[in-house]
């Protein structure tokens, strides 16, 4: 199995689990639930952290998974780059050997021998010129093979370091993987150790919640002002997802993630992005907190692994976590890092 085939079984088993959760709260009585405790408030704390953390991880695959994509192009341009340079060698091979041999043919008896011997001094010194000749020939391809010789060297450790380079990262999309999949192991964990009544008061306490973030999110989307150019577009796409649920790695067209949400939404504006929120960071210009449009990317996190599209007021539309959905909320909710404009 490959390492790409084990990190998409592995985020297989993520979906797996979320769908288990989920279980969870359709297997329980439908009457009214109770409002949670002090203790399943914490409970719920926990679970939203470990969602965040699975998030971020899973975030932080993605940003390998668009390095690995990188690398693996650079790395076949270095490959193919040191093809033409054996190639080359080879020619250069080849004229060595056509010149060595056609100087053997012309000086075989030696110069002085030829000149004794020949008939037609005119003739011997005319050959003498061409061999001459053959002689700087092979001067000069020697020194073209040497050239040639030293930069295949080179290649050839290019070549080398950026195979290293895609197993290094390799191995840390399988571990960003692992991780997202430790942590909503957990929260599974959690859920399945409480009492039926505590996970009813618990999940119907997130579906209120969830529900009224839903209604002021449709509610802020309507009254906002058109926002002109491609950030308008990319943010009124953002806007018409919401209600959409979050699936890790997910880019449409009714499931996303933070950044999956984002590439889609500019794309519709005609602006290219990585699905990776810390690589989508790397574009656009740096904009100040004190100066943010709608439309502009923001960031959080350290290192980065949540992105949103900035819609005024202090306030975003982004893909949230696993087990919520797409919705407008504060950007004050997560440690802020920076914005770009596009």
């Amino acid at each position: 199995m490959t390492t790409i085939q084990v990190c998409r079984a592995s985020l297989g088993r993520i979906a797996l689990a979320l769908a288990v959760v989920a279980s969870l709260a359709n297997a329980l009585p439908s009457q009214a639930a109770p409002r949670p405790s002090a203790r399943l408030l914490e409970v719920q704390a926990r679970v939203i952290d470990l969602q965040n953390q699975a998030a971020s991880a899973a975030e932080g695959a993605q940003e390998a998974k668009v390095r690995l994509a990188q690398l693996n192009q650079t790395l076949a341009g270095v490959q193919e780059k040191a093809a033409r340079q054996r190639g080359e060698l080879e020619e250069i091979r080849k004229s060595l050997g056509s010149i060595a041999l056609e100087q053997y043919k012309s000086s075989g008896l030696g110069q002085s021998l030829q000149l004794l011997f020949s008939s037609d001094p005119t003739a011997y010194l005319a050959s003498a010129g061409d061999l001459d000749s053959l002689t700087r020939r092979r001067s000069l391809e020697l020194r073209r093979y040497e050239s040639a010789t030293q930069k295949l060297r080179q290649t050839t450790m290019l070549v080398s370091d950026k195979a290293k380079l895609v197993r290094a990262t390799q191995r840390k999309l399988e571990a960003q993987a692992r991780a997202a999949n430790a942590k909503l192991a957990e929260v599974e964990k959690i859920l399945k150790s409480l009492k039926a009544s505590e996970r009813k008061a618990l999940l119907a306490a997130q579906r209120r919640s969830e529900a009224k973030d839903l209604a002021s999110s449709r509610a802020t989307a309507k009254n906002l002002r058109n926002t002109s150019g491609r950030a308008g577009v990319a943010l009124r796409y953002a806007m018409s997802q919401i209600g959409d649920r979050y699936v890790f790695g997910a880019a449409g067209m009714q499931t996303w993630d933070c950044s999956g949400l984002t590439m889609r939404a500019f794309a519709a504006a005609g602006v290219s992005l990585p699905h990776s929120s810390r690589a989508q960071f790397r574009y656009g210009k740096k904009i100040p907190r004190s100066q943010l449009r709608p439309g502009d990317l923001v960031f959080f996190k350290v290192p980065i692994s949540h992105v949103g599209i900035y819609v005024g007021n202090g306030k975003m539309v982004h893909a949230p976590r696993p087990g919520y959905r797409v919705k407008i909320a504060p950007i004050n909710q997560m440690r802020y890092v920076g914005a770009v404009r596009l």
